[in-house]
């Protein structure tokens, strides 16, 4: 992989685009190239159910708790069985000691901060919050509601440069005040790595409101090829995803962040000046990032590190872009 060593990260050396990938013997192949076989119907069949038919059922017809079982039974199809869940921290076998207000929907207003390494991220997040998703972007406080679906097929888009029409933007604020008791659910890092590195933040989350609380989550799976760094990889994702027995989710929830710079901006009041954006490509809005919003903005994303016990790589979208022209090239 030197041929891709510019995109590597300069301080660490970090390479967060390249895919992972876990060698596999011929007797191997053969047992899960069976697996692949026998569950590939079933899930597709599911999925397209799911997604088709009922995600568009009103509440009253598929309650929360009906919705979330749904969920899980979609995961437990490729053998999404194992969660190990811990918050930061807290000691082992200790979390039915800690109170509500240390998980998200539990602390009032809510907003998760994720880390984006897979299509899995999204599932996951839905079958135990059951949020409302959002796209963020560089160079922009706004963020994009999108449905379940669009969450997880974004693990596998091309990462977005720039954000789309205004008319379809809104702030995390605005979000929360019409759905107090929803969780909101963010990708700061706006397109998927590998999980070794944590991409530059959208300064979306700048637009919370103060009173609400911010939970870094990570996770992390192993093994880890169903991450999704290059976009476009739908079979492989589907052979990884299809052919082991089992996955398992190792998730780290940091304690909730409140967004202080809120209380002078409220997510929507902006600077005077211009400059540049978190991820240094840009303005942010025609405007400066206020020295209180890069420090929130630095608080989580090293909360996020730490959870994901890896660092904060300085490659950005543009970055991404051209690792991925460079990638189908080799490929071809």
């Amino acid at each position: 992989m030197e041929k891709y060593s510019q995109f590597r990260d300069r301080g660490s050396g970090i390479s967060p685009f390249i895919p992972s990938s876990t060698p596999r013997s011929a007797f191997s192949t053969l047992v899960h190239g069976a697996l692949f076989c026998f569950r590939i119907p079933f899930f597709l069949s599911y999925s397209f159910f799911f997604f088709l038919v009922l995600d568009h059922l009103p509440s009253f017809l598929i309650p929360q708790v009906a919705r979330k079982l749904l969920l899980w039974t979609l995961l437990g199809i490729p053998g999404i069985w194992w969660v190990d869940l811990q918050l930061d921290g807290v000691k082992r076998g200790s979390l039915s000691q800690q109170p509500l207000s240390r998980f998200p929907g539990n602390a009032g207003r809510s907003i998760i901060a994720a880390q984006f390494t897979s299509p899995i991220d999204a599932l996951y997040l839905a079958a135990i919050f059951d949020p409302i998703f959002t796209i963020s972007f560089p160079g922009t406080r706004k963020v994009q509601r999108v449905s379940l679906l669009r969450a997880i097929l974004l693990a596998l888009s091309p990462p977005m440069l720039s954000p789309p029409s205004p008319n379809n933007l809104t702030t995390l604020r605005a979000l929360v005040e019409k759905n107090p008791h929803r969780v909101i659910a963010v990708f700061p890092e706006m397109s998927t790595t590998n999980g070794k590195g944590i991409l530059p933040f959208s300064p979306s989350l700048v637009s919370a409101p103060v009173d609400a609380h911010i939970f870094p989550v990570s996770m992390r799976y192993t093994p880890p090829d169903i991450t999704t760094p290059v976009p476009g990889a739908y079979l492989s994702f589907l052979w990884n995803l299809l052919s082991r027995p089992t996955h398992l989710i190792r998730v780290r929830i940091a304690e909730g962040v409140t967004n202080d710079s809120a209380a002078e901006t409220n997510g929507d009041s902006l600077a005077d000046s211009p400059a540049d954006t978190a991820d240094g490509e840009g303005d942010v809005d025609g405007t400066r990032l206020t020295p209180e919003e890069r420090a929130v903005l630095d608080k989580i994303a090293e909360a996020l590190a730490r959870l994901a016990r890896n660092k904060r790589v300085g490659l950005t979208l543009r970055d991404k872009a051209a690792f991925v022209e460079a990638w189908n090239k080799g490929r071809k």
